[in-house]
C-alpha cells in the first residue's frame, strides 16, 4: 500500500502547523532541522544549504530529506516559504536604519550600536501583539489569578523576567515564590506545590535544562503551568497547560528582553486586577 501524498504548505503558518503536528513522528535528525527552522526562520530564508546545515548540526542532505518529507521537491522550495514570510512583513526599524546608513548618514560606532538595539527593541514590540492570542492570554491570567501561590521558574537570560514578576507581585500583594534558592532547596520547594497553586516558567533557546525539569515537576504534581518560550519545540511547551511563543529581535546575536518584559508586566498586572475583582 503506497503512502499518502503530502501536499506542500503554501505559506509559513501552514508549514509551521504541519511541523508541529508531525514532530513526534519525525526521525531524530529531521526533528533537529524542524527545531532550527522554527527557532531561526530568518536564517532559513537567507542562508545557503551548507551554512544552514552547519548551524543546525546536520548534513545538507538532511535538509533535502526534511523538505521532501513535507511535500517539497527540494530544499529550495521550502526555503521560498520562509522568504515569502519575510516579504509579507512591513518595513522594520532595522530596515530603516540600513537605509539611513546607505544614504550616507553614518553614526559614531557607539551611537550606531545604540540605534541598532533600539531598532531591535522596536521590532520585538511591534511583533508582540501579533504573537499573543488575546483569548489565550485571558486564560493564562485566569490560571494564575486562581492560584494560592504562583511559582516562578527562570534561569540565565530569562531570569530577569521572573525576578521582575516576583518584585511586582510582592508590591501587588500576590503570593509568589521564586524557584532558585541559594540554599539549593528547589526540590523541597517544588514538592510543596499542588493543584491549588500555579506555575509560570520562561526559557529561551538554548533552553535551561533545569528550568525544563522544574516545569515538568510542577506539571507532574498537577500544578497548572503557564509558559513563555520562543519555539513550539521548546521542552517547556510540552508540559504547559498554556504557552506563548515570543521571539525577540536581535542585534549582532544579542537579544533584548523588550517584548518579554512588556508581556510579563501585562500578565502580572492583569493577574492582580483579576484577583481584586474576585
Amino acid at each position: 500500500m503506497s503512502e499518502p501524498t503530502i501536499i506542500a504548505a503554501q505559506d509559513f503558518d501552514s508549514l509551521r502547523v504541519a511541523i508541529l503536528e508531525r514532530k513526534s513522528s519525525l526521525p531524530k535528525r529531521l526533528v533537529q532541522v524542524a527545531a532550527y527552522a522554527l527557532d531561526h526562520p530568518d536564517e532559513i530564508a537567507f542562508g545557503t544549504a551548507a551554512s544552514i546545515a552547519s548551524s543546525a548540526g546536520v548534513q545538507p542532505s538532511t535538509l533535502v530529506r526534511f523538505a521532501q518529507s513535507f511535500g517539497f521537491d527540494g530544499f529550495s522550495g521550502l526555503q521560498q516559504i520562509f522568504r515569502a514570510r519575510l516579504r509579507e512583513r512591513t518595513s522594520s526599524y532595522e530596515d530603516r536604519l540600513r537605509k539611513l546608513a546607505a544614504d550616507g548618514m553614518a553614526e559614531e560606532e557607539s551611537a550606531a550600536i545604540l540605534g541598532n538595539f533600539v531598532a531591535a527593541a522596536h521590532a520585538s514590540l511591534d511583533a508582540l501583539s501579533a504573537a499573543i492570542d488575546p483569548i489565550a492570554f485571558e486564560r493564562a491570567v485566569d490560571i494564575l489569578a486562581r492560584a494560592d501561590t504562583i511559582y516562578l521558574i527562570a534561569k540565565r537570560r530569562s531570569f530577569p523576567i521572573a525576578a521582575y514578576m516576583a518584585y511586582a507581585f510582592g508590591k501587588l500583594k500576590v503570593r509568589c515564590q521564586m524557584v532558585g534558592t541559594a540554599s539549593g532547596m528547589d526540590d523541597e520547594l517544588l514538592a510543596m506545590a499542588g493543584p491549588d497553586d500555579a506555575g509560570f516558567a520562561v526559557s529561551f533557546s538554548p533552553y535551561a535544562s533545569e528550568s525544563a525539569a522544574q516545569a515538568r515537576t510542577l506539571s507532574g504534581h498537577g500544578v497548572p503551568l503557564v509558559v513563555l518560550t520562543d519555539s513550539a519545540l521548546s521542552p517547556l511547551a510540552e508540559c504547559a497547560d498554556i504557552w506563548f511563543e515570543l521571539v525577540e529581535a536581535d542585534h549582532a546575536g544579542f537579544r533584548s528582553l523588550s517584548a518579554s518584559m512588556a508581556f510579563a508586566m501585562a500578565l502580572t498586572v492583569s493577574v492582580a486586577e483579576k484577583r481584586q475583582h474576585r
